[in-house]
């Protein structure tokens, strides 16, 4: 593959929604006078990596790789072990599988967009079983770790699953899984902020991370019927 300059396909939308992302971030972080920067690394590249995922770029899903490690060592010093195993056990092994799914569908030649999947029935009883499986797997091992915040980590864990089964699948309804989670996580990390508000970035973060998902849906439903036309 070409070295190439993933910013320049950015729209000025993309643009204008990427550096509100960073600025609210870096605004949030400095206003409480944190001094943990591992947190605001994985705040600033995760709402990047969400820029390129809105677009199919295989680029969103190499900075989601890299924010995968980053989130699980942060998500260990806060003794969330849900999140922690969340990212090393499911979100990196699957942002690795989807950047592979994603590099072996291209979307148009010329173009650095993904081919839009589709979802059909069978996907539907395959995903269900196993989301229900892996949730209850976790809620015991996450239970015998003395995990902060049980219920709201659990649940997490099954949203994040969802969310990214259909990732991996290519279909634009993977960003509405992903809205659900981030609401998941504005909970879980709110009550870490309220322990301490070094953890407020996050906070921010996976608000923004909300907004960024909302236009990733409507960006992947408008490329779909594109795509299909």
């Amino acid at each position: 593959m070409k070295l190439r300059n993933p910013f320049k396909n950015l729209t000025k939308f993309e643009w204008g929604l990427w550096l509100f992302s960073l600025t609210a971030i870096l605004v949030s972080f400095f206003a409480v006078r944190n001094t943990d920067y591992a947190n605001l690394a994985v705040s600033l590249l995760g709402v990047t990596s969400l820029i390129f995922a809105a677009k199919g770029d295989v680029f969103g899903m190499m900075l989601m790789i890299a924010f995968s490690l980053l989130y699980s060592f942060v998500s260990f010093t806060a003794h969330y072990y849900g999140e922690l195993m969340i990212y090393t056990c499911m979100q990196l092994p699957c942002a690795i599988t989807s950047l592979i799914s994603w590099l072996r569908h291209p979307g148009d030649k010329g173009t650095a967009e993904v081919k839009i999947g589709k979802f059909n029935r069978k996907h539907l009883f395959i995903l269900i079983p196993l989301a229900v499986a892996v949730t209850t797997a976790f809620f015991f091992i996450l239970r015998a770790f003395n995990t902060a915040n049980l219920i709201p980590s659990t649940i997490s864990v099954f949203t994040s699953f969802v969310a990214l089964y259909l990732m991996i699948l290519r279909v634009p309804v993977y960003a509405l899984a992903f809205i659900v989670n981030d609401v998941v996580l504005i909970v879980l990390w709110s009550l870490a902020c309220a322990q301490s508000l070094n953890y407020l970035s996050l906070v921010v973060c996976f608000s923004i991370f909300l907004l960024n998902d909302s236009y990733t849906f409507i960006s992947w439903s408008r490329r779909k019927k594109i795509q299909n036309q």
